[in-house]
């Protein structure tokens, strides 16, 4: 009888270990580094919950260029991992090569869609989430003048600032909004020190709020408007602890969730394909509010902000999506 025990538990131990062997999960970040305190830590974050809950491990790769991606995808596939989340869009070619090489490996795209049997594509209504905060942003203005820094000059982005300035322009008809690309290449997503450059000629012009959309760039327009005694607001993760009483907001991408759900699908044998559309009703974006911002949103803010979601769920305020037809209304 004893034996016959320890025979189960061994053979219970053994599958386990199975099960857990059958999901080998890896990501793939954007360029910018895992730890940019934004879009990628916040990828990050959601891989690490996934490991905590379960103790799988994960492996997870830096690309510092726009061709290490692709070489990293088909080599965590090549090598067995399975599922492999590649967090941007500039891998979306990648994703389209690799997976019709691996079709029985699963893959996650987040910020652009693949159409195969085998990808999962998560996208986000980023210009309801830059409404809200510019609904906040003009708001705060004392100016009337706000500003917008985004990282690479893409229509990804341009969506963000599109749905920012009708946010302000919601709030104040008159508000003046100034704009500025850090780059046209992925090098625009780490570059602080221009990220300072362009918020410091925005402030310059009397902005007094400025977003930023812009990876590890907006670290440097953050620390700017800081310096200056001026407002910004952070993007993707929540960064109002960066510069508490400084950062008036931040629009939260749950890039995290993406992550977390892709594992844990995979895990659990429930990984679907196809488009995933994450927005301000399904809390797939919004705009956070902490110790660190708090003073500095009045009970009016509170409430406008807090009518401007419910008008978006309820379809009474239509956001332009600047990605619909490469403009923006004024």
């Amino acid at each position: 009888m004893k034996k016959t025990l320890l025979s189960l538990l061994a053979m219970a131990a053994m599958s386990a270990t199975a099960l857990a062997a059958d999901i080998k999960p890896a990501l793939v970040y954007g360029t910018g580094g895992k730890f940019d305190k934004s879009f990628n830590e916040a990828a990050f974050n959601g891989a690490e919950k996934f490991k905590t809950e379960t103790g799988i491990e994960f492996r997870d790769f830096e690309p510092t260029g726009d061709t290490q991606g692709e070489q990293a995808i088909r080599n965590f596939a090549s090598k067995g991992y399975n599922p492999v989340v590649a967090v941007s869009f500039a891998w979306t070619s990648a994703i389209e090569k690799v997976a019709a090489e691996f079709p029985d490996t699963k893959f996650v795209l987040v910020d652009s869609v693949v159409d195969k049997p085998n990808v999962r594509s998560v996208v986000y209504n980023e210009h309801e989430g830059s409404y809200l905060v510019g609904v906040l942003a003009g708001m705060a203005s004392k100016t009337g003048k706000v500003g917008f820094i985004g990282g690479m000059d893409i229509p990804l982005i341009r969506k963000f600032e599109c749905g920012y300035e009708q946010g302000a322009r919601a709030a104040n008809p008159k508000i003046e909004v100034f704009q500025n690309m850090t780059g046209t290449t992925g090098a625009a997503w780490n570059d602080p020190v221009r990220g300072g450059e362009l918020t410091k000629n925005q402030i310059d012009q009397g902005a007094d709020v400025v977003y930023a959309a812009a990876g590890a760039t907006g670290l440097g327009v953050l620390q700017t408007a800081a310096d200056n005694g001026k407002l910004s607001i952070g993007v993707d993760s929540n960064q109002n602890y960066l510069h508490p009483g400084s950062v008036l907001t931040s629009m939260v991408k749950r890039v995290d969730l993406a992550v977390y759900n892709a594992f844990s699908d995979a895990k659990n044998d429930k990984f679907t394909a196809g488009v995933q559309a994450l927005g301000v009703k399904e809390d797939g974006v919004g705009w956070a509010l902490d110790d660190n911002n708090k003073s500095l949103i009045t009970p009016e803010m509170q409430a406008a902000v807090d009518k401007a979601k419910a008008d978006i769920i309820a379809g009474t305020v239509k956001v332009h999506d600047y990605m619909s037809d490469n403009s923006c209304p004024k």
